[in-house]
């Protein structure tokens, strides 16, 4: 197979999904990194749409990316006007970019329906858009829109648009399922003919994943000839999104044997993966095939025995070379393979009446409400006090927290913590937004003269789940807290019929695990 070249378009049509936005500065910033994984495109952003978006192709410039090539996405020239006073057009050139990608109309229900113009006026729209950026020396990507459910309903038509714009100059015809409705063995077969007829000139393909198939379609476009390959990391996009990058390009690597990427670079992916979702503001995707944090973790205790003694039992490929990693969930359906293969992980030698005394108090403490599975860090605590190896970095004297409404509406939260640390006691007072972010507040206040690594944790994530909701407002609750710091991401949890005190214990075990951390 020849080489297939990466188009990325999250700066695009990754921010149309619901709920994302990018700043010039996320845009920017995202450029360079996906510049770095070694794409050969990044589509910038729709040139005319706004000032913004204009302003991201001047600094775009200037980022000096090695790889990729910013392109200006735009539409074909308008019905009842010419190309050189076409705003889309122009705006296309005043981006200054090497490449350009236009779309224009392939099924005919769009050209009489919503563009209200003849199908041979739609013809010359598109060849006319094509021929005036191409005169200007710049490479020209056309995105056939709505091309498979175009060519369903009048195969000749979609096709007569196609000949029109290859002749017209363009370098790649990218044929769209814009609507996300088609079938893989639909685009394989539409996609072959599309190539045969074409050919050498590159077919490309560009998916949406409202009926759950961008990523398949992809790949089948890829087998029927297609070298062109449009996505967006982690899928973003209109409604269902686009065809997943991050699953795209391991299949084409690990299961279909293209050279896509190098080995270093497709390692990367998962970071990259998560990049996007933090600058973002998203929640990632845990499940997501290959890059989600879920994707290597294994529950059940027949297979994480299983694994143990050969990995491909229960993987289809090692979670290292996406950059990934294994993991082993603690729960009350574990069994002592999960914990000893933690204790592996944690290079502790194998000890099955130690994997024992620890299961049976994970069990005990997941029927109090706990749950160990999102709280790595309070589990590795465990560990350690049944071990016998955990050095308390501070002793709780005593905490008190009020909350205060006034007349005025206006709240104030207060905490009172007072920690015995070695020989001294430290004795202050915190406030914050609510009675947690005061505790918080008071703690590291308490804590960060002696420990000046706690300025570096950060809390990322706070959810609290009720345990027994039959009990009403007196149910037990359990409270997760996420922390990262410099490198690492840790979660904590904590158990009590007092939310507050279910938040100290969760956040104490976050700080007792950065410094424990730190100290190893």
């Amino acid at each position: 197979m020849g080489k297939i070249k990466l188009y990325d378009t999250t700066l695009r049509d990754g921010m149309q999904a619901e709920g994302v936005s990018f700043s010039l500065e996320d845009k920017l910033s995202i450029a360079g990194r996906l510049d770095e994984l070694g794409l050969d495109y990044i589509e910038g952003g729709f040139a005319a749409s706004n000032p913004k978006e204009m302003e991201f192709f001047q600094q775009a410039a200037k980022l000096g990316l090695k790889t990729a090539k910013i392109v200006a996405f735009g539409n074909t020239r308008r019905a009842d006007s010419d190309v050189s006073d076409d705003l889309s057009l122009t705006s296309i050139l005043a981006c200054k970019t090497a490449a350009a990608t236009l779309v224009g109309k392939a099924w005919d229900m769009h050209v009489t329906d919503v563009l209200g113009c003849s199908l041979d006026e739609n013809k010359a729209i598109c060849a006319e858009s094509i021929e005036y950026i191409k005169k200007h020396g710049i490479e020209t990507i056309f995105d056939a829109e709505h091309f498979y459910d175009g060519y369903k309903n009048n195969p000749e038509y979609a096709m007569r648009v196609l000949a029109a714009a290859a002749k017209a100059g363009a370098d790649v015809l990218v044929l769209c399922d814009t609507n996300g409705g088609m079938m893989p063995g639909q685009v394989y077969e539409i996609t072959r003919i599309v190539c045969e007829k074409f050919s050498p000139l590159t077919v490309g393909i560009h998916t949406h994943n409202d009926s759950d198939c961008a990523t398949a379609n992809t790949l089948a476009a890829v087998r029927a000839g297609a070298r062109h390959v449009q996505g967006t990391v982690n899928g973003l996009g209109e409604r269902c999104g686009n065809a997943n990058l991050c699953t795209v390009i391991p299949n084409l690597a690990f299961k279909m044997g293209i050279d896509v990427l190098s080995p270093e670079k497709i390692k990367t992916l998962t970071e990259v993966s998560r990049f996007i979702f933090e600058i973002g503001n998203l929640m990632p995707v845990m499940n997501m095939p290959y890059v989600g944090e879920s994707a290597f973790a294994h529950k059940a205790g027949l297979h994480v025995d299983a694994l143990r003694k050969n990995k491909r039992t229960y993987e289809h490929i090692d979670p290292a070379v996406i950059g990934n990693e294994r993991r082993f969930l603690i729960s009350e359906l574990s069994g002592k393979s999960n914990v000893l293969a933690e204790l592996e992980k944690a290079k502790i030698t194998e000890d099955r009446k130690l994997a024992q005394m620890i299961l049976k108090r994970v069990q005990e403490l997941e029927s109090e409400g706990y749950q160990f599975e999102a709280a790595n860090a309070s589990f590795d605590l465990l560990v350690r006090r049944i071990m016998g190896t955990f050095k308390p970095s501070f002793e709780l004297v005593k905490y008190y927290v009020t909350v205060e409404r006034r007349t005025t509406g206006e709240m104030v939260n207060e905490a009172t913590v007072k920690l015995k640390i070695g020989d001294r006691v430290q004795h202050v007072v915190g406030e914050g937004d609510g009675p947690v972010n005061a505790l918080d507040a008071a703690l590291r206040k308490a804590l960060e003269n002696i420990y000046p690594a706690i300025k570096d944790v950060q809390l990322i994530d706070y959810k609290v789940r009720v345990v027994n909701a039959r009990a009403g407002t007196a149910a037990r609750v359990r409270v997760i807290i996420e922390s990262r710091d410099k490198t690492d991401i840790w979660g904590t949890v904590g158990v009590s019929e007092n939310i507050i005190e279910a938040s100290w214990l969760a956040l104490t075990d976050s700080v007792d695990y950065k410094l424990q951390k730190d100290a190893k």
